[in-house]
């Protein structure tokens, strides 16, 4: 049968620093959307879990997003409310506004110091539980024939012109 536990009780661990949440000001832009280094600190219980992890340059880590309580009302959406893009189901999005918030990232692993991991890439605020914690393997998780449709490409585009400003 398995366990009746909740995802918030399943959490492995916590953001410790990352993107500051937008109550707290840093000194950074409400529109940054990561930093240059994250950090997670992984319950004592399960640091020797680690034993391993700085073999590997990249690390998926599955984090639950939780500054959605609701699920969304709308089944279809303009990604990143840009209306410019073409109205989607909400699935084929990343949006963080889900059914059920799970947040999904590939991280570059920068350093493990016990039961702390220094991460960049990651896009989750402080504070926010981690759930899990994976290695990225090359031969099993990168696909050379995926394919995307054009309107990713096009905001791919506008994320490289943005940050040219």
């Amino acid at each position: 049968m398995g366990t009746e536990r909740g995802l918030r009780e399943c959490a492995i661990g916590t953001v410790t620093r990352g993107r500051p949440r937008p109550d707290q000001s840093y000194g950074r832009t409400e529109g940054s959307s990561h930093v240059e280094a994250a950090e997670i600190t992984v319950d004592g219980a399960w640091a020797e879990a680690l034993d391993g992890i700085e073999e590997f340059s990249h690390i998926w880590i599955l984090w639950w997003i939780d500054r959605y309580a609701d699920p969304p009302a709308a089944r279809h959406v303009h990604p990143e409310r840009r209306l410019e893009l073409p109205l989607v189901g909400l699935f084929a999005t990343r949006s963080p506004h889900r059914p059920c918030p799970v947040g999904l990232t590939a991280v570059r692993l920068l350093r493990r110091d016990g039961s702390q991991l220094l991460v960049e890439g990651l896009d989750a605020y402080e504070g926010t539980p981690v759930l899990d914690i994976k290695p990225y393997l090359r031969r099993g998780d990168l696909i050379p024939e995926a394919t995307m449709p054009g309107w990713l490409e096009t905001l791919w585009q506008i994320h490289d012109a943005e940050r040219q400003e």
